[in-house]
């Protein structure tokens, strides 16, 4: 019982906000004693809404107290502390200030265990056990801990809300039904629970279905980045190797060509520094005979004269001296030239056969072209296009719904005739197109859905000023059957000819695709190529009163 009794004093003497002994205690009007710093700090944060509370009882103070030490509860501490009485150890079941406490509890208050919805209070442990015991409180909602259970009161009537109004979509309370919501399609709050919780339930199969959704995708998606990642390995290893034994080869090659004009150089050097001293060898042998008819040439006695000039007029045959024919000197450079035209037929092979080894690169970029096969997965690079009226030929345009559609004029209109406006029955789109684009053209009698370069011409010769007569413009003329053209080259399409068409561009990958937009998306054409410039997108009409074209408004 003593040891009971201490720890008794132990807790009448500890500060329910930091749970241990009080230092430097204050006691605020309500009552309870904190410790100074505790309770300074618990106000500063509710300075803002100029409202301070007890922690405790929840007591309000407006303005705020001033702190007034407590004397005596200080003195009693003090001598606590001097018979070697601690603080209390912190107990997990005690409430802080952040917990749900014990509406029941007095003194120092336990953790809430649970709520109930029908009392609106929270109890600990202790003082919920009645509402398992008791047969009319069993019957009673518990849920966790809540500190908003005054949110289930009306502010009205005072009155726990147990009924919606499906009306205006809020909890109300009876009172209120029979009031201001009279009239109302009102049910009892568990009512439109349960029902609110099957839809919930639904949104979570939906949401799950969604995750495995997203997770198989995901999981092919890995895939293909591994596959794509080991083909690029591949590719990449290969085309080093390819490329090194190129570079091997070009190298032996060099190697070649240089041994040869090495050996070439020391035979010739060889050949011409023989010659050389075969002529330096005469040379001496012809000076020394030309002092000895010097000296010969300044003998008096005549006899001896001719007797000696017979054998020293003899010279030995001369060594033939190479010709001294001016020519120009070309010693190796026609190996240079011979090399130089190696290089630029290697360059020039380069140059051809370059774009194909990028373009098969690029074409990898295409994948996901490949892979779109709903209209909702292409609406997703939908694009706003609207018509440049400036670019309409003015004979037979009329445009209309924000200029998205364009219609053959009834009658001749004469507008003025600039250098930007086609003078085939033509108009081109006000935005230009790059990266992936999406859009779909709705059409009636004879059309013709295109892209094209800005600086195709407007005029002038058909072949140039016309969609898909040239390199700068591609088309799909759509009639009783489709034809593709480009560059003056056509291709007939087969298949059922529909009243819309929709178009995908992914100007990077050199993609355009046509397709025949239903209830399912049939691809009509494909083209594969290098777009060098951004493209606009185009509309012709034939010459026939009432034809239309529409670019549909994506959402």
């Amino acid at each position: 019982m003593a040891q009971k009794g201490v720890h008794l004093d132990q807790e009448t003497f500890s500060c329910c906000i930091c749970l241990d002994l009080l230092k430097d205690p204050v006691t605020i009007p309500c009552g309870h004693s904190y410790c100074r710093n505790c309770i300074k700090t618990h106000w500063d944060k509710e300075e803002e809404k100029k409202l301070h509370s007890c922690p405790q009882c929840r007591q309000t103070f407006r303005p705020r107290p001033v702190l007034m030490k407590n004397t005596m509860l200080a003195d009693l501490v003090e001598e606590l502390k001097k018979t070697g009485l601690q603080a209390a150890p912190a107990d997990h079941c005690y409430a802080g200030p952040e917990d749900v406490s014990c509406d029941v509890c007095t003194g120092r208050k336990l953790k809430a265990f649970k709520s109930c919805l029908v009392c609106l209070v929270s109890y600990c442990e202790k003082h919920l056990q009645p509402h398992y015991d008791v047969a009319p409180l069993k019957k009673h909602k518990l849920v966790d801990p809540s500190n908003k259970l005054q949110e289930n009161i009306c502010s009205r009537h005072d009155e726990v809300m147990k009924m919606f109004c499906r009306t205006d979509q809020q909890c109300i309370c009876y009172l209120c039904s029979v009031e201001e919501h009279k009239g109302h399609d009102t049910v009892s709050a568990e009512a439109e629970r349960t029902e609110r919780q099957r839809e919930l339930e639904v949104s979570q199969l939906n949401i799950q279905q969604r995750i495995n959704d997203i997770k198989k995708v995901m999981k092919l998606l890995q895939q293909e980045v591994e596959a794509m990642n080991r083909s690029a390995n591949k590719e990449v290893k290969h085309s080093e190797k390819i490329f090194t034994e190129l570079i091997r080869f070009i190298q032996e090659r060099r190697s070649d060509v240089k041994q040869q004009v090495r050996s070439q150089q020391r035979t010739e050097v060889s050949r011409v520094k023989e010659l050389q001293e075969k002529l330096e060898q005469e040379i001496s042998e012809l000076k020394r005979n030309d002092g000895e008819l010097k000296k010969l040439s300044h003998t008096e006695d005549h006899n001896q004269f001719l007797q000696s000039y017979s054998s020293l007029s003899h010279v030995r045959e001369s060594t033939e001296l190479p010709s001294t024919k001016i020519r120009p000197l070309s010693y190796f450079e026609d190996v240079t030239e011979a090399v130089s035209e190696v290089r630029d037929k290697l360059q020039d092979l380069l140059r051809d056969k370059w774009p194909k080894v990028l373009r098969t690169v690029t074409e990898v970029d295409a994948l996901l072209s490949q892979q779109l096969r709903t209209r909702e997965e292409f609406l997703q690079y939908a694009r706003p296009i609207t018509l440049d009226p400036n670019t309409a030929n003015p004979r037979m345009m009329i445009l209309s719904e924000r200029n998205r559609k364009v219609t053959t004029a009834p009658n001749y209109v004469s507008l003025f005739q600039s250098s930007g406006r086609f003078t085939s029955y033509q108009i081109l789109s006000r935005e230009s197109l790059t990266g992936r684009c999406y859009w779909e053209v709705e059409w009636d009698a004879l059309v013709t859905i295109a892209v094209a370069y800005k600086d195709m011409s407007r005029s002038g010769p058909y072949s140039e000023c016309t969609f898909g007569y040239n390199d700068k413009s591609w088309a799909l003329c759509c009639h009783s059957e489709y034809e593709f053209r480009h560059n003056n080259i056509n291709t007939v399409i087969s298949g059922k000819s529909s009243r819309k068409v929709g178009v995908f561009l992914d100007h990077r990958a050199g993609i355009l695709s046509f397709y025949s937009v239903s209830e399912t998306m049939t691809l009509l054409h494909r083209v594969q190529t290098t777009f060098t410039q951004p493209l606009y997108a185009g509309l012709a009409l034939h010459f026939s009163e009432g034809d239309n074209a529409t670019l549909c408004e994506l959402k």
